[in-house]
Order: structure tokens, then sequence, then C-alpha cells
């Protein structure tokens, strides 16, 4: 099974489409959402997201076994989780 974290924001559509590409496959995930998590808690998560993101803090952040997927890329996810399926454009 592979290891699945997101972090995101739980009003964002980008990240709602990312858990729901998960959910879809019923695949576990653990799922932070950055805005209603503490402040020390964010700190946490920018320190860990900056730098695998170019210095931004962007979310979606979805990391599968270890590599960061900054943005909602499903392709992304189908290859790294080794899915045979094809994937649409926007998920």
């Amino acid at each position: 099974m592979p290891e699945v974290k997101i972090y995101a924001l739980s009003y964002c559509p980008w990240c709602k489409k990312t858990k729901k590409f998960f959910a879809d496959r019923g695949i576990a995930v653990q799922i932070v959402d950055y805005d209603l998590v503490t402040p020390a808690e964010q700190l946490a998560i920018i320190k860990e997201i900056r730098p695998h993101s170019g210095g931004d803090v962007s979310f979606p952040c979805t990391i599968i076994n270890g590599t960061y997927v900054i943005g909602h890329h499903p392709e992304r996810y189908i290859e790294l989780l080794g899915l045979n399926e094809q994937a649409s454009a926007h998920g």
C-alpha cells in the first residue's frame, strides 16, 4: 500500500479534486488541511513543503512514497502509484 499524505486547504477546489482522486480509487491518505491546523503546525508544514516547491508554498501538496507533487496532477499520481489507467486533463 502506498504511503500518501496531502497538505491542502479546506476550501480549495484543486485540493478537493486531489482528495477525490484518491477517495475514488479507495487509496488511504493522510489529509492535513493547512487552514484548519494550529499556527505551529502551519509553520512546520511550510518548512516541509518549501524545499520541494521552488520556494513558494502551494496547495495541494501531495506526497506519495516520499515524492512531492505540488498542485493537482492526476497523471503524476497515476505514475507514482503505478496505476494502469488514463488521466484526464483535470482529473
